[in-house]
């Protein structure tokens, strides 16, 4: 083997014991919160008792209420999840250390967000026993769960991304939380059909709610994936968003050290 290849073999190394190590460093921070414990709590009860209530009224056997509240869900609480990632780190004093390891920006950015994946994952994986219900009460459909919890994990993982990259803008967390919150909203508002019509309304001729809800809604992607479909352009969407936020809340970062 070649000593290029030594060396981009150590480097490949390198950068995954780091991103590794800032992940478990992340993933344990966020046991040491209540507002982990809290936010967790409130997200299964709610999304829960939605799932409850639709199904004893309707009595169909499967997971479309469940599903269906989570983009409004999500927009609520992983906000909650991201607004300590950076922010935190200013206010302790933190922030200046970390960027004094012997770790690339990028290196930082991808091991906070693969815990804030990660737990938001375990959260999730909370919902798995209404799965286990519902087979016990008859034969649900798995295919269309199976897409639905990917669609929910890729949902999910694009405001960790949006919410990781703004809580890197502000010193305070409840700031990080709000702006998260509202600009995550405008990606789930925008797909809402009245919200649409009301948009499309305003000025006919341009139909810019129709625009928005081709073009920068969540919706129409995530709602593929609880229809049962995987689609490519799906999962570019959610992949390029996720890939930006990322390399903004990087680009953020080497600002700040200067």
């Amino acid at each position: 083997m070649s000593e290029s290849s030594h060396l981009i073999g150590a480097r490949d190394t390198s950068f995954r014991a780091g991103v590794l190590s800032v992940a478990r460093r992340e993933f344990r921070a966020y046991f040491d919160s209540p507002i982990a414990y809290i936010t967790a709590g409130a997200f299964l009860v709610l999304s829960g008792a939605i799932f409850m209530n639709t199904f004893f009224l309707n009595g169909i056997v499967d997971m479309g209420a469940f599903f269906r509240s989570l983009p409004v869900l999500i927009a609520l609480f992983i906000p909650a999840i991201t607004m300590r990632s950076w922010s935190e780190e200013y206010a302790r004093g933190t922030f200046e250390i970390l960027m004094a390891l012997p770790l690339r920006p990028y290196t930082i950015v991808l091991g906070k967000y693969l815990a804030a994946l990660a737990f938001y994952a375990l959260i999730l994986a909370g919902s798995l026993p209404i799965v286990v219900m519902l087979y016990t009460l008859g034969t649900p459909n798995l295919g269309i769960i199976i897409a639905s919890y990917i669609g929910s994990v890729l949902l999910g993982g694009f405001f960790l991304s949006l919410g990781c990259f703004l809580s890197g803008l502000s010193r305070e967390q409840i700031v990080s939380y709000v702006l998260t919150t509202f600009v995550g909203s405008l990606f789930v508002v925008t797909g809402i059909p009245e919200v649409v019509d009301v948009v499309d309304g305003l000025l006919p001729s341009l139909q810019i709610g129709t625009w928005l809800y081709e073009s920068i809604s969540v919706m129409p992607h995530y709602e593929s994936f609880c229809r049962g479909m995987i689609g490519v352009g799906d999962l570019l969407y959610f992949g390029l968003l996720v890939g930006f936020f990322l390399a903004m809340n990087e680009m953020t970062l080497k600002l700040s050290r200067y």
